[in-house]
């Protein structure tokens, strides 16, 4: 979509209920810029800030940000200790602005894996977000998709053989509740920024039905405009989960 795209552009009442995010290019940003990899995340910080309140404004309901999936353990050792001190000052600094704007803070991953200064950072800013009735912004720490449905399983598993749980009652509505995402719905719209054009061991079973949306974007790069062009983009598409066209015509009509 060419031209400038703002707000008022819009829909409000199509607006997604959940979108997510994997924010991807800022090694390369960093690099572009002749910059240590480091520098580019720290600009990516400043990206979710601005990101974080374009859609609290917009109205959506939940934001879920890919931050630092199991694989991304694999980096140099260096990198990985900067990260943790930047996700452990950027939670501390950011708690009283998510107070203002109303915002609650989750956190969805294997958080056992982080450091401990960490770990209590991100469970103090729950704590004293949890009665935020705005946006619900996701931060997936320590992620992945396969390591999510392999613990899902052993939970039901472990219960089936306790009698808590029988088998015949496992359907999709049992697994949804033993995921990390449980009572959280499921994306409406997936970005995706860099150019790469797959998902990444990111929420795999909850994409089941969302709209992607890939862009050559870098991540440090993404602005509130490059976000509501996203949004316009899905405004754009038919949502018919698995229904005909005419089925779904029908169905709005009613709702009318």
């Amino acid at each position: 979509m060419d031209g400038q795209v703002t707000k008022e552009m819009m829909d409000s009442r199509r607006m997604p209920r959940h979108v997510a995010i994997i924010m991807d290019g800022n090694g390369r940003w960093a690099k572009r810029h002749g910059l240590a990899r480091m520098f580019g995340h720290r600009q990516g910080v400043e990206t979710v800030h601005r990101i974080t309140e374009a859609a609290a404004e917009a109205g959506i309901r939940y934001l879920t940000l890919y931050a630092f999936s199991t694989e991304n353990w694999n980096r140099p050792q260096q990198e990985v200790d900067a990260l943790m001190e930047l996700l452990v000052d950027t939670i501390a600094k950011e708690t009283a602005t998510l107070m203002k704007n109303n915002v609650r803070l989750l956190t969805i991953g294997d958080l056992a894996r982080l450091p401990k200064t960490a770990q209590e950072k991100f469970r103090r800013c729950m704590e004293q977000t949890a009665g935020n009735t705005g946006l619900r912004l996701v931060i997936a720490l320590s992620y992945s998709s396969r390591w999510e449905l392999v613990r899902a399983v052993k939970q039901m598993v472990s219960e089936v053989q306790s009698g808590a749980l029988r088998a015949e009652d496992i359907d999709e509505m049992a697994v949804s509740e033993h995921l990390t995402t449980a009572g959280i719905p499921d994306p409406d719209l997936l970005i995706r920024t860099s150019g790469e054009l797959r998902i990444s061991n990111f929420l795999l079973w909850q994409l089941a039905y969302a709209e992607l949306y890939f862009t050559p974007c870098l991540w440090p790069d993404f602005t509130v405009e490059e976000f509501y062009r996203a949004l316009l983009d899905y405004q754009g598409r038919e949502r018919r989960f698995g229904k005909t066209s005419e089925q779904v015509k029908t169905d709005q009509e009613i709702k009318q």
